[in-house]
């Protein structure tokens, strides 16, 4: 069996490679992953309703979830051909709930290095430091048990990195914290990854923080990886309805292809006409994506110069306060949804029944093939 320190110097570009996984759990529920690699220094968010399985996902790579069929392969050996203890001492695991011990906030984060029986001048210095880092040190001596949920995950996250892991395990860790708590220790998380490569899984159901952290995105929905690609890709152009409305393209219409020229398609839309970029066949059914922010919106009796190709006139139906944000619902024959801001909906002074116009540029719509 080959070691750890050989493993890297096999020519396996992956540090993590899962081939057809299928997982069974609870008597019911299924997790399946065809193929997906997790390369060294990069964060892959892995995002998903609750319940789409990524909690599953994560126990199995932690080897703490063994798998129904399947293939885990590190750095191109198989998992079940490693030693656990050894593998488990490369990984690091932080959940959303902080599980500190009953001492010191030095003390817990002291714990693995310990464990590993690490010279105690080494383990004062990495301590030391990773308290620094993520700006906890001034709580050293303090007991675990008097510690806020954002300093409790604080500890949590240096006793996981202070062991250098070359694979870090995320599973929801900013998931029960406030919002400026949240936004704070995720900010210095993603330097912290930066400066440090470490390869990292991270798990969210919150698409902002996907976006944030991750350098590829993969898409868990009941049980099945969906699809896999950078945040532009996922966001922009989505593999399938489900993934679609999922990560908040709210205008998901059906359509047919009526004229391609050179790339450039129109789509009809329940008699209305719209124009795509793509190589679609004159009859081809689809499912028409536009994202809401990508809509911008003109008052109907001051029409404004645009090089948006389309452009129609409907009826407010709905506006939907969330948060510095406006959703303004419009039927224009088809339903579409807009995204505007506060103050841009009060210049356009939008009430129900007033009409409006609507313009989007046609890069801005995905076509994905109807079956």
């Amino acid at each position: 069996m080959p070691s750890h320190n050989d493993l890297r110097t096999q020519g396996d570009k992956a540090l993590l490679s899962i081939r057809n996984l299928v997982v069974q759990r609870n008597g019911g529920f299924r997790l399946e992953v065809g193929c997906l690699e997790i390369h060294p220094q990069e964060t892959l968010a892995i995002i998903g309703p609750n319940g789409a399985g990524k909690s599953t996902l994560l126990l199995v790579l932690s080897r703490l979830l063994p798998p129904l069929s399947g293939r885990v392969i590190y750095y191109g050996t198989d998992l079940n051909n490693l030693n656990e203890l050894d593998y488990r001492r490369r990984i690091a695991l932080v959940l959303q709930k902080p599980f500190l011990f009953n001492t010191s906030v030095y003390n817990n984060v002291a714990t693995g290095l310990r464990f590993r029986k690490t010279d105690v001048r080494e383990v004062e210095k990495r301590v030391t430091d990773w308290l620094k880092r993520l700006r906890i040190d001034h709580l050293a001596d303090r007991h675990a048990s008097t510690l806020s949920g954002g300093q409790a995950q604080r500890v949590s996250l240096a006793r996981a990195l202070v062991l250098e892991p070359e694979l870090l395990l995320l599973d929801e860790p900013f998931g029960a914290l406030d919002t400026q708590t949240r936004w704070s220790l995720m900010e210095d998380m993603r330097h912290l990854l930066d400066d440090t490569g470490i390869t990292t899984v991270f798990i969210t159901h919150a698409q902002d923080e996907a976006l944030f952290f991750g350098d590829r995105v993969a898409v868990l929905l009941d049980g099945i990886l969906r699809q896999v690609g950078t945040p532009q890709t996922i966001f922009s152009n989505p593999a399938d309805e489900q993934v679609a409305e999922f990560v908040g393209v709210e205008n998901v219409l059906a359509g047919r292809v009526s004229q391609n020229i050179a790339g450039r398609v129109r789509v009809e839309l329940d008699g209305v006409c719209f124009e795509a970029v793509g190589e679609f066949p004159i009859g081809q059914r689809v499912l028409f994506c536009l994202r809401p922010e990508d809509i911008t919106l003109w008052p109907v009796q001051s029409p404004q110069k645009s090089s948006a190709r389309n452009q129609v006139t409907g009826l407010v139906t709905a506006i939907v306060p969330m948060g510095p944000l406006v959703r303004v619902s419009v039927d224009c024959g088809i339903p579409i949804n807009a995204m505007v801001t506060r103050a841009s909906a009060g210049e356009l002074e939008l009430m129900e029944g007033s009409r409006i116009t609507l313009s989007f540029k046609a890069s801005a719509v995905h076509l994905i093939p109807k079956k």
